[in-house]
């Protein structure tokens, strides 16, 4: 692998943190919105990702990451008994987001985790082209 493919690997996987922490600010800024009915309440949404692969490698090395889509949380949504809230249903529920705070946080910290060190593995390859080039002199 050339030291100039560590920037397009960094790279996509920046952009894949990226949007998972977008996702998972988004899931947690809607934690504790009401649905009116099941159909219109916010539901958890995860980013799916997978490998980029080097289709012509024979052993298809790793040059990536790509995103795949965002999917919505299949858990069920929470149900809560509360008759005045104006959004409640005929039977006095009101639909809450499928959102677990504690995932969120985990997810938001290894996906922060995760941008940085592809920050500093750019920062590394950087300095060691520096250093090459700086050999010539």
């Amino acid at each position: 692998m050339s030291l100039f493919n560590v920037f397009d690997v960094s790279g996509s996987a920046l952009h894949a943190q990226s949007l998972r922490l977008n996702t998972t600010a988004s899931n947690m800024a809607n934690a504790n919105t009401v649905g009116s009915s099941i159909d219109q309440t916010y539901r958890a949404r995860h980013p799916v990702f997978a490998p980029m692969l080097d289709e012509m490698e024979q052993q298809q090395k790793g040059v990536g990451v790509k995103v795949l889509g965002i999917v919505e949380s299949s858990a069920p949504l929470k149900k809560e008994y509360n008759p005045h809230h104006p959004q409640a249903d005929e039977e006095g529920f009101i639909s809450l987001p499928n959102v677990n705070i504690a995932e969120e946080m985990a997810n938001m910290i290894s996906a922060s985790r995760s941008y940085q060190s592809n920050i500093e593995m750019i920062n590394n390859a950087k300095q060691m082209l520096l250093r090459t080039i700086s050999l010539g002199q």
